[in-house]
């Protein structure tokens, strides 16, 4: 078997280096690529526990934690107790944390176009559509269930 030849190699390779690139684009305003789908969560809905933002990311809970922590020390959001579930803990987003969202779409914008600038407007559909089935044979989740 020559592994370069299979979609899985392939799609390792395009992963490592789509990373790379959001890594790149979210430094500019001093943040890492892992924090900003902590972020997107939050700004869907905020005041979310721990436990819940990581089974949505399909991450640990001690990953997220250590997020958070980074999140904390940014100044973007905080983690409160409340007092009717003292149990655990909720994460909300700080001002600087709401505001933080119009730097993000403009960096997200930029390497959107970055990524699919080489492709027909056809191709970006069938490669949006073959990528959420993927994300689906992994996850077992519909793109509308999340």
């Amino acid at each position: 078997m020559r592994y370069e030849d299979t979609i899985s190699f392939m799609l390792a390779r395009v992963t490592t280096g789509f990373r790379n690139a959001l890594q790149r684009n979210m430094e500019e305003i001093g943040l890492n690529s892992g924090q900003i789908f902590l972020l997107l969560e939050l700004w869907k809905s905020d005041g979310q526990r721990q436990v819940d933002i990581a089974s949505r990311l399909g991450l640990s809970t001690p990953t997220i934690n250590k997020m958070v922590k980074g999140l904390i020390e940014a100044g973007l959001v905080t983690r409160l107790r409340l007092e009717d579930d003292a149990r655990s803990t909720r994460i909300f987003l700080t001002d600087r944390g709401w505001h933080k969202q119009d730097q993000v779409e403009d960096q997200w914008r930029e390497l959107e176009e970055e990524v699919v600038s080489s492709l027909t407007e056809a191709e970006r559909l069938m490669f949006f559509e073959i990528l959420s089935k993927l994300r689906r044979s992994f996850t077992g989740v519909a793109e509308e269930e999340e």
